[in-house]
């Protein structure tokens, strides 16, 4: 999908200011068991689609709302990511800006996940 030009400009404008992984060091961590929230904040849809195994799913449009009910304590670390990087990014900085100090956007996204052929959760009913 092609990114409009103020879309990407924000996003570059957030960039400097918070962290990013990349999936070949998530997935480690996940096998290893380590512990940390695993968000996708892709559309719903999208997570329906099919997901990173181990994520649990905050869309992009209720971050900011639910975040505090389901992370609490604003020092775990929570890695994020979306399609690619840029809504992760932008969502890691809103929340850096509620105060979480733990927070890291997945550059790459699903896309690098699925290009590595990472393990994937996908829905069980039959092709139509």
């Amino acid at each position: 999908m092609k990114h409009s030009e103020a879309f990407v400009k924000l996003v570059d404008e957030v960039k400097p200011h918070i962290k990013e992984t990349i999936p070949e060091e998530v997935l480690p961590r996940l096998k290893a068991g380590e512990k940390f929230y695993f968000v996708d904040v892709r559309e719903d849809n999208e997570w329906d689609a099919g997901h990173a195994d181990g994520a649990i799913h905050i869309g992009r449009g209720v971050l900011e709302r639910d975040i505090e009910t389901i992370i609490p304590n604003k020092s775990e670390e929570v890695i994020l990511y979306c399609g690619g990087g840029f809504r992760s990014a932008l969502a890691a900085f809103n929340m850096q800006k509620m105060g979480y100090t733990n927070v890291v956007s997945m550059d790459g996204g699903i896309r690098r996940w699925r290009e590595l052929a990472y393990p994937e959760e996908k829905p069980q009913h039959a092709n139509v």
